[in-house]
């Protein structure tokens, strides 16, 4: 998965869970449809839509991205008053067509479907548990151990099963789980995974960001709270508040690298957060230079920012190359560096003797930021200055974030100065978390784990 070129020096996506409420049951399917697709920056591995039709519940899900997976032919077929659907990156279970979501099992009164962003931090110990008990798993997802308990703590109301299993799954979790009768958010009480509610006139919504309640014609009302329970049915909108109290760690990722920079999310936009982190890197670590520009495109707001904090001139120095999709091969290792120039090319005339501030959002194992220095290198500049708007990643994440084992994290074993000598840099310099919360605007409220180990509750205990 991190031989994928320039995707292998970031932290992955995770998922995006959609859900949809209509009294239009025609367009509901079409409604998760565009949800999913304002989502697919949260995974390409795979999607799929459920929907409440007649008695049941009918799916279409498949490996591949959104736009492979469905057309008209097979959203006609999916008509019913309520969906979920989901976009995944797998972070438990291997990537395969049978751990695809949503999540569509029968239990005793009926059936369900479940779309889950997120990681439980006890589930190989709860997987055990029920084994043990005679449960046989179809899939290697942690998502059918939270089906699982649901089922065996039924007891004629799905809301309350719900209730009782929030106090059984530790980790971090954003579900959308759908019933033959009701639509179900639920959010980890450390509001660890983002969930928010949007409102049509026909109905009501439920996604991972504010962008996909934007792209179903929704408004965004809100985001749910941590550890609450929205159920969505005929009668409208019913809120069940958290009784646990834990201090809120929203994932500071979702505003350096995963989330739509068009998002807000918890009462932050993302894109003045990045922006704000470029302005606050400039006042960090200023340099004299004539191109300011990004490793696109999570990198742009922060390179902005960094520019117009200095005066020096944005540009483009870097072009991404939209249409090269992730490879289905795992590339020979003498083939990786033309691998980069596939993903990116520099602007040779732009760059070419210039002093030159390279922006990125962040930097995981630091062997394509290497490769794209070089690239710039040869093109001609100067000097290259590489500034990264987050601090340096030195801890694996539990919490549903693909990171490497910690021995691969660039941060974890190399200083700064070893870091920019690994690059080839004339200088580095990495965002401070200090800086990085000026950017938020806010002191705490986030958990920084990947940052400084500080994990907002037990994880996994083994040599990482």
């Amino acid at each position: 998965m991190y031989g994928e070129f320039i995707e292998e020096d970031k932290l992955h996506e995770e998922c995006g869970v959609i859900g949809v409420y209509s009294n239009k049951a025609e367009i509901v399917s079409q409604l998760a449809y565009y949800g999913l697709f304002a989502l697919q920056h949260r995974g390409q591995e795979s999607g799929g839509i459920a929907v409440k039709c007649g008695g049941g519940i009918d799916y279409h899900k498949d490996m591949g991205l959104v736009s492979e997976i469905f057309d008209d032919k097979v959203l006609k077929k999916l008509v019913g008053g309520m969906a979920t659907a989901h976009v995944r990156y797998s972070t438990t279970g291997d990537s395969l067509k049978e751990n695809a979501q949503p999540l569509v099992v029968k239990y005793r009164k009926g059936s369900l479907a479940l779309s889950h962003n997120g990681n439980l931090t006890n589930a190989d110990a709860l997987r055990d548990m029920l084994e043990d008990d005679g449960v046989i798993f179809q899939t290697s997802t942690d998502t059918e151990v939270i089906a699982n308990l649901l089922s065996r703590n039924f007891k004629g109301d799905m809301v309350k099963s719900v209730k009782n299993i929030m106090d059984i799954i530790k980790g971090a979790f954003a579900i959308v789980l759908m019933t033959e009768k009701e639509l179900i958010g639920i959010r980890d009480p450390f509001g660890l995974r983002p969930l928010c509610l949007g409102k049509r006139e026909d109905g009501y919504l439920l996604a991972s960001e504010s962008c996909a309640i934007s792209a179903m014609g929704g408004e965004f009302l809100r985001d749910v709270e941590p550890g609450e329970i929205v159920v969505i049915n005929d009668d409208g909108v019913t809120s069940i508040s958290s009784d646990r109290f834990v201090r809120k760690k929203s994932c500071i990722f979702e505003f350096i690298y995963f989330a739509r920079p068009d998002s807000n999310i918890d009462g932050l936009n993302v894109y003045q957060t990045r922006y704000n982190s470029g302005i606050e890197l400039a006042k960090e670590s200023p340099v004299e230079a004539d191109l300011v520009f990004s490793v696109p495109d999570s990198g742009t707001p922060a390179a902005i920012g960094y520019a117009q904090q200095l005066g020096i001139p944005y540009g483009l120095g870097l072009i991404k190359n939209r249409y090269a999709k992730r490879t289905f091969i795992e590339p020979d290792q003498a083939l990786r560096d033309e691998g980069v120039k596939i993903k990116l090319s520099v602007l040779a005339d732009i760059v070419k003797d210039k002093r030159v501030v390279m922006i990125d959002d962040s930097i995981v194992r630091g062997t394509t930021s290497r490769r794209i220095v070089q690239m710039i290198k040869d093109a001609g500049a100067k000097e290259i200055h590489v500034r990264v708007a987050s601090p340096p990643v030195k801890y694996s994440c539990f919490f549903g974030i693909d990171t490497p084992f910690r021995r691969f994290l660039i941060g974890a074993s190399k200083t700064e100065e070893e870091i920019r000598d690994f690059l080839g840099a004339d200088s580095l310099h990495y965002l401070s978390i200090e800086g990085l919360m000026k950017a938020t605007g806010q002191e705490n409220g986030f958990c920084l784990a990947c940052l400084d180990g500080d994990y907002p509750m037990a994880v996994p205990n083994f040599d990482n």
